[in-house]
């Protein structure tokens, strides 16, 4: 059984910095592409970061320049630096990663329970 772990969550004051973590575990031959994703109520969640195996990364337009998405693969952990935050950037932040598990043909695209991200003075 699979299971990605987010960590890092929490409150913070306009203008501060959170580091997100997100841990895949279980039976696991390899991870590709791994992303984060932020979800407000009533919204459909929204695409703030990935990054390929190789370590490419992908940005939602309003993260550009403020997060920083990276892997550790060796750990299957994926991380996001979140810099210069502003209210509207309160949300569930969302993991999800590409797994290729043992006697599964292809990936399966798993989803961690989600970190709360609240940031207001």
């Amino acid at each position: 059984q699979v299971q990605l772990v987010e960590s890092g969550g929490g409150l913070v004051q306009p203008g501060g910095s959170l580091r997100l973590s997100c841990a895949a575990s279980g039976s696991i031959i390899s991870v590709g592409s791994m992303g984060w994703y932020s979800q407000v109520p009533g919204k459909e969640r929204d695409l703030v970061a990935t990054i390929t195996s190789g370590g490419k990364p992908n940005y939602g337009d309003s993260m550009k320049g403020r997060f920083t998405i990276s892997r550790n693969s060796a750990k299957n952990t994926v991380y996001l630096q979140m810099n210069s935050l502003r209210p509207e950037d309160t949300a569930v932040y969302y993991c999800n990663a590409e797994i290729r598990e043992p006697l599964v043909l292809g990936d399966n695209i798993y989803w961690g329970h989600g970190t709360q991200v609240t940031v207001s003075s």
